[in-house]
C-alpha cells in the first residue's frame, strides 16, 4: 500500500472534490462525524439492543452509547498513531499528507467508529442470524431467484457489509451516494473487505464479508482511490486497510470492558467479582505499582458504581497504551496487511486477563437468561417480519392478492424497488427489517400478528 494514497477525501455519489472547502472551516473528515452524528440511521442505534434488553430504570448501553464511546477510544488511538507515523515516516510522506496524519486522522477513525455498528439489525447479533436463517430455511423455493452470489450475501447476512449498504445505497427519493462520506471513512471500516462466497473462517479478513453485491462496484472504488491491496478478482478479496485495525481495537476495547460494567450495574455480577477483573487488567498491563496507585484512589470512594466506573476507565486506558504500542511495532505489516492476529487478539495472548474476562462474560453475561430471552424473542420478530414482506414482494403485480397488496403498503416507499431484480427487491425489504429499532420491530410484529389491534393517537 502507498502510504501517501491511504486518505481520500472523495465522496460516494460525487464525481468531484469538495467545491466548498475554502468556506467551511471544517476539514472533509471533520464534516463525516458531523454528517454521521445528524444521520436518522444514527439516531436509530439508541433504540438499538447492545447486549442487555432495554430496561426502563437502569442505564445499559445501546448500540448508540456503545458507538459514542468507541468513538472516543478511537479518537485517542487515532491521535497517537497520526503523530506517530507523521514524524517517523516523514521522509516517505508528502507535505499534505503528513499534516493528514497529524491532524486528521482522529477524525477519520472516530467517525468510523461511529459507522461500525450502523448496519446492525435490531436484537444484537440475534438479529443478524434471522435475516439469514429466513433465507436458509426457505432454500426450496427462494435460492433460484437468485444469482449463486446474491443468494450467499442473503444466507451469510452481515451487519458489516450492511453498514457498507446504509452508508452508500440510494434509496427511492433519497440523494446519489447515500450519506455522502469520504472514502477514508468508508474504507476504516471494512474489516472483512471480501464478497460474501470468499468468506473464510480461517482467515482473520475473510472470517466474514465486507459488502454485498449491489455495492460491489462502490467497494471497488473506495479500495482504489484508498490504495487497498487486492489478493484476488474472483471472487473479489482485498486486504484491510491500515485504518481497520484502529477502528477495530477501539470496538474490542469497549465491548470487553464495557460489558463487565453494564452486568454488573443489573446485579448479573457481583461487584466485588468485577472488581478483580478490573484490577487483574490493570496489573497485567501497568504492572503492581499503578494498581497501588488506583487503589490509593478507589479507598477514597465506597459506592460500588462509582469504584467500577473508576476502575472501567483505568483499564481502557491500560489497553488503549498498549494497543497503540503494538500498532506501531507492527505498522509495517499493517501496510502489507499481513498480520494474521488482530490487535485485541495479540493483546489478549499477553494478558491473562482479558482471556478471563472474556471467558467469564461468555458464561455469567452473554448466556444470562434475560439475554437469551431477548435474543429468542429478537429472533422470531425479525424472522416473522421478513416472512409478512418477502413473499408479497416477489409476486408479480398481476399475481398479488389483496392481502399482499396490504403487506406490501406497509413498506417506506423508500425500500420499495419495483424493478425486474429479485435481489433488490428482497434487499429493499431487508432494509427496510434490519433498520428497525427493537421497539418499532417488536410494535410492528404485534401489529401484523394480531396481538395489539386498533387506531393509536
Amino acid at each position: 500500500m502507498d502510504i501517501n494514497q491511504l486518505f481520500s477525501d472523495l465522496r460516494t455519489g460525487v464525481q468531484y472534490r469538495s467545491a466548498d472547502k475554502k468556506s467551511d472551516s471544517r476539514s472533509e473528515y471533520q464534516r463525516d462525524f458531523d454528517r454521521v452524528i445528524f444521520s436518522t440511521a444514527f439516531r436509530r442505534l439508541q433504540n438499538k439492543t447492545q447486549v442487555f434488553p432495554l430496561p426502563d430504570s437502569i442505564l445499559v448501553h445501546n448500540r448508540l452509547t456503545h458507538s459514542l464511546e468507541v468513538a472516543s477510544v478511537g479518537r485517542s488511538l487515532g491521535s497517537e498513531i497520526g503523530n506517530f507515523i507523521a514524524e517517523k515516516y516523514a521522509p516517505d510522506l508528502t507535505a499534505e499528507t503528513q499534516e493528514l496524519f497529524k491532524h486528521s486522522l482522529y477524525n477519520v477513525i472516530s467517525t468510523a467508529c461511529l459507522c461500525h455498528d450502523i448496519g446492525n439489525p435490531a436484537f444484537g447479533h440475534s438479529g443478524e442470524d434471522a435475516i439469514a436463517s429466513y433465507f436458509f430455511h426457505n432454500e426450496s423455493w427462494l435460492k433460484s431467484k437468485f444469482s449463486e452470489k446474491e443468494w450467499q450475501d442473503f444466507v451469510n447476512f452481515e451487519g458489516n457489509a450492511n453498514a457498507i449498504r446504509v452508508l452508500t445505497q440510494k434509496q427511492n427519493g433519497k440523494s446519489e451516494g447515500g450519506a455522502m462520506l469520504t472514502y477514508s471513512t468508508l474504507a476504516s471500516i471494512a474489516k472483512y473487505p471480501c464478497e460474501s462466497v470468499a468468506k473464510d473462517k480461517k482467515i482473520l479478513h475473510r472470517k466474514k464479508f465486507g459488502f454485498f453485491q449491489s455495492e460491489k462496484s462502490v467497494f471497488q472504488d473506495i479500495a482504489k482511490e484508498t490504495s487497498m491491496t487486492l489478493m484476488q478478482e474472483e471472487p473479489l478479496i482485498y486486504l484491510r486497510h491500515p485504518f481497520v485495525w484502529l477502528v477495530e481495537t477501539a470496538d474490542d476495547i469497549c465491548y470487553n470492558i464495557i460489558d463487565l460494567e453494564d452486568a454488573q450495574r443489573l446485579g448479573f455480577v457481583d461487584s466485588k467479582i468485577c472488581e478483580d477483573l478490573f484490577r487483574q487488567i490493570i496489573s497485567e498491563m501497568q504492572g503492581e505499582d499503578k494498581w497501588t496507585r488506583v487503589s490509593r484512589k478507589l479507598s477514597q470512594t465506597e459506592d460500588k458504581n462509582d469504584r467500577i466506573s473508576f476502575l472501567r476507565a483505568v483499564s481502557i486506558n491500560s489497553l488503549i497504551r498498549r494497543a497503540e504500542e503494538i500498532y506501531k511495532e507492527i505498522f509495517e505489516e499493517v501496510l502489507s496487511g499481513t498480520p494474521e492476529k488482530s490487535i485485541f487478539g495479540q493483546m489478549k495472548s499477553e494478558c491473562k486477563a482479558i482471556q478471563t474476562i472474556e471467558d467469564f462474560s461468555v458464561e455469567n453475561i452473554y448466556n444470562h437468561r434475560s439475554v437469551v430471552e431477548i435474543e429468542n424473542a429478537g429472533y422470531n420478530v425479525m424472522y416473522e417480519l421478513l416472512d409478512h414482506f418477502i413473499p408479497p414482494i416477489l409476486k408479480t403485480k398481476d399475481l398479488r392478492r389483496e392481502s399482499d397488496k396490504k403487506a406490501i403498503k406497509l413498506i417506506p416507499r423508500q425500500f420499495l424497488y419495483e424493478v425486474p431484480s429479485d435481489y433488490e427487491k428482497v434487499l429493499g425489504v431487508v432494509d427496510f427489517v434490519s433498520g428497525m429499532t427493537d421497539n418499532y420491530a417488536t410494535a410492528l410484529y404485534r401489529k401484523i400478528k394480531g396481538i395489539d389491534i386498533g387506531m393509536r393517537g
